[in-house]
């Protein structure tokens, strides 16, 4: 059994030609499941408006689709994000007689400049997705310890509360006693939903409705981490050297106001202190965080300025 999320990124009318439309949020969802085999489309609905959009489809993801139908600076923004964000895997689908010349400058330094050019055959792509997400099938091990960060929340009549979210590490089954963070609350997990259909466990990829005993759905929040990995752990303040992105054209000041996401979170900071040594592009910044970010030692966080203009995708920076 193996299940694939990948972002979808440009042109907003190819995922639903490749699977069915689900859930909609900030983020449009789009399934489509063969046998055991599945894989789950996610597509920014709310981007270049919301950067968040752009950012959390990204973020929920193992594999991306870029349909280029033109080139301007939202494509070179979303180039630049899937990069920080490390999606090494994935394809490029060109419209509008778009040539791969075209696009070597752009790509050239990134991890999307390895990606694969597919045509646009929707029933030929499915099946090539399907064959992936099979050959991405994994199985829980001994025990448990894995994590959901919350995208949505609610309350289902005679079910409960149930969170939506992708397994973005490890694996948990049914009736494991997990943590939902930043409240430290202990919750039992009742069931697991994956596509509709109930499980017993759930895996990294996963996409996944849990059902929870022991907390409300209005104690909850999209950023929330359901978490069985006793290393998980909460930061209000990140010091470290940073990685900004070739193209960022300033160093880093202190007082300015950045956010830094990780998995389903945006938390918006002030710039403590900047020590440029000698390159600014590798600064070390102390960021002071307005609430905690949840994460595991060594994670990769990103750093965005919304005030940046045509670029908003600053850099990232280790979580200790």
């Amino acid at each position: 059994m193996g299940n694939l999320n990948i972002a979808v990124l440009g042109a907003k009318d190819f995922a639903g030609k490749v699977g069915k439309k689900g859930t909609v949020t900030d983020m449009t969802f789009y399934d489509h499941k063969a046998g055991t085999d599945s894989f789950t489309l996610i597509e920014p609905s709310k981007y270049p408006e919301k950067l968040s959009s752009l950012f959390y489809s990204v973020a929920m993801s193992e594999f991306a689709i870029l349909v280029m139908d033109k080139i301007d600076s939202f494509l070179g923004e979303t180039i630049v994000m899937t990069d920080s964000l490390g999606i090494d895997k994935g394809w490029i689908v060109l419209r509008n007689y778009i040539q791969p010349e075209q696009l070597k400058p752009l790509l050239a330094g990134t991890c999307l400049e390895n990606y694969e050019y597919r045509e646009e055959d929707p029933i030929k792509l499915r099946e090539e997705l399907i064959a992936l997400a099979k050959a991405e099938g994994r199985t829980p091990g001994e025990g448990t310890c894995g994590s959901c960060p919350v995208d949505s929340h609610f309350n289902v009549k005679g079910v409960g509360t149930v969170v939506l979210g992708s397994v973005i590490d490890g694996w948990f089954r049914k009736h494991d006693k997990m943590r939902v963070m930043p409240i430290n609350r202990e919750v039992i997990l009742k069931s697991i939903q994956k596509h509709d259909l109930d499980a017993d466990d759930a895996v990294k990829g996963d996409h996944v409705g849990l059902a929870l005993r022991g907390i409300e759905s209005d104690e909850l929040d999209r950023g929330f981490v359901v978490t069985t990995d006793p290393s998980v752990k909460m930061s209000r303040r990140v010091e470290n050297n940073v990685s900004l992105v070739k193209y960022w054209p300033s160093p880093l000041k202190e007082g300015m106001v950045v956010h830094i996401g990780h998995w389903m979170q945006m938390v918006p900071c002030r710039i403590a202190s900047v020590d440029d040594g000698s390159d600014f592009r590798s600064a070390h910044v102390v960021f002071e965080l307005e609430s905690d970010i949840i994460h595991k030692p060594g994670d990769k966080a990103t750093i965005m300025y919304l005030e940046g203009g045509k670029l908003r995708v600053a850099g990232s920076v280790v979580l200790e």
